[in-house]
């Protein structure tokens, strides 16, 4: 059965808005370095499940330890909207950038990337 639903996110400004086909089954809150002074919540989809809609030109890059992954932020505002997989074929949505989201209802599930 797929569980995929639509959703539209933006960045805090709405420089940037996206679009993302997405199972909120269970949502990762990482303790790595960044994802952790972010507070980033994330859900990865395949990368073809994410469409910029507006403010491609708007975002920007950040890449850290294995460059894995390239963190895009709102130039603007900085806010994280999503980080495309360098190294694996997925993008990992910051679920806190969706709009119309009951957080209290989230089952979020706890990854140890501080010790990867």
């Amino acid at each position: 059965m797929n569980k995929l639903k639509k959703y539209q996110g933006a960045c805090h400004c709405g420089a940037v808005k996206f679009e993302v086909l997405a199972e909120l089954e269970k949502v990762i809150e990482c303790n790595c370095s960044y994802c952790s002074i972010k507070r980033i919540l994330l859900s990865f989809v395949n990368k073809e499940d994410l469409k910029i809609i507006e403010g491609e030109d708007q975002l920007s890059s950040y890449f850290f330890n294995t460059k894995g992954i390239d963190h895009q932020f709102c130039k603007n505002c900085g806010v994280q909207t999503f980080g495309i997989g360098i190294s694996f074929p997925q993008a990992g949505i910051n679920v806190s950038c969706l709009e119309g989201l009951d957080f209290e209802n989230l089952n979020i599930v706890q990854y140890n990337g501080k010790d990867k």
